[in-house]
Formats: structure tokens, C-alpha cells, sequence
């Protein structure tokens, strides 16, 4: 494990949780967009989906047998990486209200006429999210500083 590995590790896991918040303001400020431009085959307006990101971690570029081979091997970072941004397949919520130009003007699976479907976007979800990578930052930023307090201490040593 080199010196910096674990400041990789700590900003892959910055990237992917600010990538997180992006996604959540985003879903946010698309809570009440009825239309999309897209439309259905019956020609009825597509809402905006929830966006979700796929966290996995980031393979090492050394296999862990490997290590015990020779202990001079340098390892990768590992870390975290988006695999996917995915869109949340839940149901719509729907609202009756005829007189919405976006409402359903030709019946189908899901959606009678005169109903609105509005974004599968819930604030509650969305804030439990932010709140959980907020802290999911938060936690990288302090495991980053760590590793620079160690790496300087470390290079403090050698001038002694």
C-alpha cells in the first residue's frame, strides 16, 4: 500500500458522493415536471423519472495472491466508482385535474383520462438521501485529511 492510496481512495469516494448530490438536486428541481417532450404511444406526456446513481468498487489493478508474492508489488487505489446513473422505474404519482394542458387525453395501461402524472420524486426521499451523502462526504473529507496528517508526520521523520 503506497502513500497515497488511501487519499485515492478517499477522493474516488468524494467524486462519487458529489455525483450523488448532483443527481439528488436534479431530481429535486424536476419534482413537478409533467412533461418531459417525450410522449407516450398513445401521445400522452412523459414525467421526468428519478435518476439514482450505481456505486461498485473500483477493481485493483493486483490480484490479492499476488501480494503475498512479492511484497514489493505497488497496488492500485481501489476506491469507488459510478457504474451506472439509472432511472427509478416506480410509479408516477397521478393527479386529477382535467383542465392540465399535460393531463391524459387518450386512456391507457396506468393512466386514465383527465389524470396528471407527476415525477416519482418524493422531497422526504430525496432529503434522506442528501442527508446520507452529505455525511458520506463529510466522512471522505476526514478520512483524507487523516492520510495527509499521516503522509506529513511521515515526512516530518525523515528530517529529524
Amino acid at each position: 500500500m503506497g502513500l497515497f492510496t488511501g487519499m485515492n481512495i478517499s477522493a474516488s469516494g468524494l467524486t462519487a458522493q458529489k455525483l450523488r448530490l448532483d443527481l439528488i438536486s436534479n431530481n429535486i428541481a424536476n419534482i413537478n415536471t409533467a412533461n418531459t417532450g417525450q410522449t407516450t404511444v398513445a401521445g400522452n406526456p412523459i414525467p421526468y423519472q428519478r435518476e439514482v446513481a450505481v456505486f461498485s468498487s473500483r477493481p485493483s489493478e493486483t490480484d490479492f495472491a499476488d501480494v503475498f508474492k512479492d511484497t514489493r508489488t505497488k497496488l492500485r487505489s481501489e476506491g469507488v466508482q459510478v457504474t451506472a446513473v439509472v432511472q427509478d422505474n416506480n410509479e408516477f404519482r397521478l393527479e386529477y385535474d382535467p383542465n392540465n394542458p399535460d393531463a391524459a387525453k387518450t386512456a391507457e395501461d396506468g393512466i386514465p383520462v383527465g389524470y396528471v402524472r407527476y415525477p416519482n420524486v418524493t422531497l422526504v426521499a430525496e432529503m434522506v438521501d442528501m442527508i446520507s451523502a452529505n455525511r458520506s462526504y463529510e466522512a471522505n473529507v476526514t478520512a483524507l485529511n487523516a492520510s495527509k496528517a499521516m503522509a506529513s508526520t511521515a515526512l516530518g521523520i525523515g528530517k529529524g
